[in-house]
């Protein structure tokens, strides 16, 4: 709330943002005036989306896991990020999109995988698309991904402590959830499947923004298999 005011110039943004996203948690609320506080309210209410993108005030930072477990409905309505999983009340970060998005956002696909066991992804390459991507080029990266040693979000915080990653058995699954040039990693229960994907990952980038970018996906700069894996196939396709 404090730095609102930071993202005046970023309306357009603010509206994919707020469009494609699950949540918008209201954060430092209490730090402000209620006049700022409306004033806040009132400019997300300007950007006039098609569904409603449910918003909560969170208590210091926190957010209730009752509410993020309660997002089902805003995303099935969207089409966004549910698989058959996710709309079973199981939350996911699959690939089927709704192909009727406006001509404000172009969706990439991609795809990393390998014959080879225990194989995680390179996560130097992948932090240098996050730290590379504008936020006035791409607006989402999603990702499920496999990692053998512990992501780090933007703010500094492991996905993991490193006890907890000592008694795991590497490489371990993750999400990923990149927006405005800042990221989370959360770690997440493995699948069990050796048919899994090593990525699994969805781009949200301006249509004139996206050509660039997909290129340079593909040519390995951002997603690549740790060490010198040969057996890696990686597919990237644009879906919308």
């Amino acid at each position: 709330m404090e730095n609102w005011k930071g993202y005046a110039d970023t309306s357009q943004t603010a509206k994919i943002q707020a469009k494609y996203t699950d949540l918008i948690v209201l954060n430092k609320w209490e730090l402000v005036s209620e006049r700022q506080l409306e004033d806040c309210e009132d400019r997300i209410g300007d950007l006039e989306l098609d569904v409603a993108t449910p918003r909560h005030k969170s208590n210091k930072g926190w957010v209730g896991k009752d509410v993020i477990l309660g997002l089902d409905a805003k995303l099935a309505q969207s089409g966004g990020f549910l698989d058959s999983k996710a709309q079973n009340g199981h939350h996911g970060h699959g690939h089927e999109h709704d192909h009727g998005h406006s001509s404000e956002v172009e969706v990439l696909s991609v795809t990393l995988t390998s014959k080879k066991q225990g194989a995680g992804v390179d996560l130097a390459r992948l932090e240098n698309f996050l730290f590379q991507a504008p936020k006035d080029e791409i607006y989402r990266i999603k990702a499920i991904l496999y990692a053998s040693d512990i992501p780090i979000s933007s703010t500094g915080d492991r996905a993991m402590t490193l006890e907890e990653h000592e008694q795991t058995v590497a490489p371990m699954r993750y999400i990923l959830n990149w927006a405005f040039m800042r990221w989370t990693y959360t770690a997440a229960p493995s699948q069990g499947s050796s048919d899994e994907p090593i990525v699994r990952m969805t781009v949200m980038a301006a249509p004139s923004e996206l050509t660039k970018w997909k290129k340079r996906i593909e040519a390995g700069e951002f997603v690549a298999l740790e060490g010198e894996a040969a057996d890696a196939d990686l597919r990237v396709e644009k879906i919308s």
